[in-house]
């Protein structure tokens, strides 16, 4: 392995001398310069290609109750540098391998006044920067409360951003696409119509932030391996384009509780001059520690069904009877209760969709809704809620576990916790216990409501620690998790890969609560899917929502053929399709892509990409000489071009093309496609027109 050298030179900046360090990525074109102003601040800048990327930026973090913090009067006592190369093979994921390539320098920096002494790290990879800080073990920095940390991201310009806003509690925000300079004007707008949220902050935005440059850079803030630290927002100062980190505050206001030796997360910036680099980069996941599991053969993707999308419509409910207050959780016998009528965790259905999921090949079902406290779950501030144990009436969890058994069916647990985590926390091993003993192998929790404790964040370290802990446990009881409305993901799937997913973002659920922009889906690979895959839901074929509710007047806004590339687009080992059995029916031809699509990969090629107007990705079926590829489009109307060069040489394949029609369109002809088998080799190419929030899927066979 090849030494990596620094060069160590003095420099002069803004007018002060100060020591310098560069490190270069692998390929030489990214080059971060470490340096240690006169006044003894550390900063860096990053330049990629000769271009800036981040200008002069300062490090350090600001102390709660000391008289001196972490952020100057440092003089450097150590610099090590060193090279790293490795290739991994992930439990499921994109790929089969993974190469871990970078070069790193350490410096040891040590406060004069205090002798209190931290390490900041860098990794520079081919396609971005890490750095996260350190706290040896010492005896004059043993425990301490982190006021704010104070790294900073100073842009090169007024680049064009795909944002959310700040906000401690949650993500399920449509981006907004805009320049820097404007963020501050939209979200003072936004704020005025949500004043309940009281964690929103009109200059802040939540990570990951993707941006373009006018001069054709493609940047994305982020962070990686979350543990035991505080979620990082980053506030931007406009009238610089200086963002700085601004970590989740916990119920008293602080920011993170620390024991040395320990470190924080990683603060990442991904650049490139090509949008797919930043798709395809897994950065994010190479700067987490190896999987900790060590037998891993139980962890498995899983392609599922259930009875949820009529619950999220209006058609059906979650709770078994209106008689609240008259029941309540451990209080009434629900067998005496009247049942509503529109329960729709009733052992009937879930008998449906068992039968529908054995006969068309999917792995599982998930019920939401069977088990009792759903009556009076939401808005109260109420600790005990659910106990995950104890069923409905109408629900026979015996008599369902063994029918799905009979069938080849797994059934898929749901936790809603209604953010009440200490009752969760008080509930958790008997609730994965009950699980064990009656057949279902992954569960999809649920935080949705104000936190409790009372005035704890969704973000706040306390929180993260409880996140961390459901999956570290459910590892214990070898089950998987699908954590919705937690902290979004930092890449922590590699460490623990029981983590199969996500929600953590605007998710299908809102095009049933008036609805998300068409090209929502073409931003959140660039932004949520980053730190790690999304229960996202898609497989919505009927989009007129008032045909399942008439009160309900929400509008799917997409077509059916856009709905079939998400299962490409939005990679995922977790992958349901949502929409009711009846809609299914109405379009076999249709559905035929969902049940064949494949859900763990060998290989994947972005071949287009930009964000906010469309991506289109090919990918390979592990195991198989099958490929699979997706579309998704923004709001205009385009022709993508694609060669199937990725495809081997030599062979023949059969491509079956699911497309939008020529009238198609995501609000006015969205159940309009086409479907057209070709015969094609690696030396083929397509254009293949897709409508305004449309695209196409591909399935391409092997021909023997």
């Amino acid at each position: 392995m090849k030494k990596f050298i620094s060069i160590l030179c003095i420099c002069l900046l803004f007018g002060n001398w100060a020591i310098a360090q560069d490190l270069k990525s692998p390929d030489g074109k990214l080059v971060m310069q470490f340096s240690l102003q006169k006044d003894g601040t550390p900063t860096y800048a990053l330049t990629y290609k000769n271009k800036a990327v981040i200008k002069t930026s300062k490090l350090g973090l600001e102390l709660k109750d000391d008289k001196k913090s972490l952020v100057n009067d440092f003089t450097i006592v150590d610099s090590k540098n060193s090279t790293f190369d490795e290739t991994w093979k992930p439990v499921w994921g994109e790929v089969n391998q993974i190469r871990n390539n970078y070069n790193e320098l350490a410096v040891t920096l040590n406060q004069k006044d205090t002798e209190r002494q931290i390490i900041i790290r860098f990794r520079l990879f081919n396609e971005g920067l890490g750095f996260r800080y350190e706290f040896p073990s010492q005896k004059n920095l043993v425990y301490f409360v982190i006021k704010e940390e104070k790294s900073q991201f100073a842009m090169a310009g007024d680049h064009t951003a795909f944002w959310i806003p700040g906000d401690y509690d949650t993500q399920e925000y449509d981006y907004t696409e805009s320049k820097l300079s404007e963020i501050r004007g939209l979200s003072e707008k936004a704020y005025t119509a949500n004043v309940s949220q009281k964690s929103f902050s009109t200059t802040g935005v939540q990570t990951s932030l993707m941006m373009k440059s006018a001069d054709g850079l493609y940047i994305n803030l982020h962070e990686a391996a979350l543990i035991n630290y505080s979620c990082m927002h980053l506030n931007l100062d406009d009238k610089n384009m200086i963002f700085e980190s601004w970590l989740t505050p916990d119920a008293k206001g602080d920011k993170g509780y620390m024991q040395a030796p320990n470190h924080s997360p990683w603060r990442t910036i991904m650049v490139s001059d090509d949008a797919r680099t930043i798709l395809a980069s897994k950065m994010t996941l190479n700067l987490n520690d190896p999987c900790k599991i060590e037998d891993t053969s139980w962890i498995k993707p899983v392609k599922y069904i259930g009875v949820w999308w009529e619950m999220i419509t209006g058609k059906s409910s979650w709770a078994y009877t209106n008689d609240f207050p008259s029941v309540q959780l451990g209080v009434t016998d629900y067998s005496k209760a009247k049942p509503n009528g529109t329960h729709g965790a009733n052992t009937a259905h879930v008998k449906e969709y068992i039968d529908f999921a054995a006969e068309n090949g999917f792995d599982a079902v998930l019920v939401e809704g069977w088990n009792q406290g759903w009556e009076d779950w939401f808005g109260h501030s109420k600790d005990y809620v659910f106990d995950f144990v104890t069923p409905y009436p109408d629900f026979d969890v015996k008599g369902i576990h063994e029918y799905a058994k009979s069938k080849g069916v797994q059934m898929m647990m749901h936790h809603e916790t209604s953010s009440s985590v200490r009752n969760y926390e008080r509930h958790m091993d008997k609730a994965y216990q009950f699980m064990n003993d009656n057949g279902y192998t992954s569960v999809k929790s649920g935080y949705v409501g104000d936190i409790l404790p009372r005035g704890e964040n969704h973000y706040s370290q306390w929180i993260v620690n409880h996140y961390q802990y459901a999956i570290e446990k459910a590892a214990d009881y070898k089950i998987m998790v699908n954590a919705h409305e937690a902290v979004r993901p930092t890449g922590i799937s590699r460490t623990y890969p029981n983590l199969i997913g996500n929600e953590s973002a605007r998710g299908t659920e809102y095009q049933a609560f008036g609805g998300s922009k068409p090209n929502h889906v073409t931003v959140l690979p660039f932004t949520r899917l980053i730190g790690g895959p999304m229960d996202y839901t898609p497989g919505i074929f009927e989009m007129d929502v008032s045909k399942l509710n008439p009160d309900n007047n929400s509008h799917v806004n997409s077509t059916i053929a856009n709905q079939l590339a998400l299962y490409v687009t939005m990679y995922s080992p977790l992958q349901m399709a949502a929409d009711l059995i009846e809609h299914y029916k109405q379009f076999p031809d249709a559905f035929q892509f969902i049940k064949d699509v494949a859900i763990d990969w060998d290989q994947s090629n972005y071949i287009e990409a930009e964000p906010g107007k469309y991506i289109t990705v090919a990918r390979k079926a592990k195991g198989t000489n099958n490929w699979f590829v997706g579309n998704v489009n923004g709001v205009a109307s385009r022709t993508s071009n694609i060669a199937f060069d990725f495809l081997e040489k030599g062979k023949k394949y059969t491509a079956t093309i699911y497309a939008d029609a020529t009238d198609a369109n995501y609000k006015t002809n969205p159940q309009a496609y086409t479907i057209r088998t070709i015969k094609i080799t690696s030396k083929s190419k397509l254009a293949q027109v897709s409508a305004p929030g449309g695209g196409y899927a591909i399935s391409i066979i092997e021909t023997k």
